[in-house]
């Protein structure tokens, strides 16, 4: 009687099951990782999206307390009264000649190009704070803009709730 060599073309069913058992192990793994990864950068977009906003705002108070441009209300205390008036743009102040400085025609001055997006509302609608809010309110009293956050109430990856951003 003859025996028959086998040959070693293929795989046996041990070996698949170890093969996809490490594959598993592996993705199981990195599905937190790239959790991890989008939300870090959504925060980053935050991040970025608030400096924005509030570089605007303090440009607008900063020219507002030079008397560059022209103010509707004493009580705004020098923000701006919403956040579209940073797009829209303010007049800058005529001099005496009634014509702004530099220009025979009125110049506006504007401080954003548009109002991001919030990355963790997917919304347009900032939380927006006054001078005259108390610091820990979450609304809004209308009087003029000081301060914007996210109306987003996750938790962020360090711990921190968004809004406090």
């Amino acid at each position: 009687m003859r025996y028959r060599r086998r040959s070693g073309r293929g795989f046996t069913l041990i070996e698949l099951i170890v093969t996809l058992a490490i594959i598993a192990v592996l993705a199981a793994a990195l599905v937190p990782l790239a959790k991890n990864s989008v939300k870090r950068e959504k925060e980053i977009e935050l991040a970025r999206a608030l400096r924005t906003l509030r570089e605007a705002i303090d440009q607008y108070k900063k020219m507002a307390d030079e008397k560059a441009i022209e103010v509707d209300a004493e009580d705004s205390m020098g923000y701006p009264p919403d956040l579209q008036t940073l797009v829209k743009g303010v007049p800058l102040k005529r001099q005496a000649d009634g014509r702004t400085a530099g220009s025979d025609e009125p110049q506006v001055r504007k401080f954003l190009r548009r109002i991001p997006k919030d990355p963790m509302t997917h919304s347009f609608d900032w939380g927006l704070r006054s001078y005259q809010d108390d610091l820990q309110s979450s609304r809004w009293g209308g009087e003029n803009v000081y301060d914007v956050y996210t109306k987003s109430g996750e938790t962020a990856l360090d711990g921190t709730k968004y809004r406090e951003w």
